[in-house]
């Protein structure tokens, strides 16, 4: 599968009136503010996933 993921709102203005740019695959542009982004993938984080008792709960 490889769908676009589509943000739901811009990280500059945060308005939802968006749709893709057609300059750049995977870019995305705001209408309500006039910018062009992209929304990238960095990787997992090292420490990995947490279990379900918080930080600092001892059993």
């Amino acid at each position: 599968m490889s769908e676009r993921a589509a943000p739901f709102h811009c990280p500059y203005c945060g308005d939802e009136d968006l749709f893709p740019n057609e300059t750049g695959h995977g870019a995305w542009e705001c209408r309500a503010c006039n910018r062009a982004f992209q929304l990238k993938y960095l990787g997992l984080l090292a420490r990995g996933v947490r279990s379900d008792t918080a930080a600092g709960d001892e059993i």
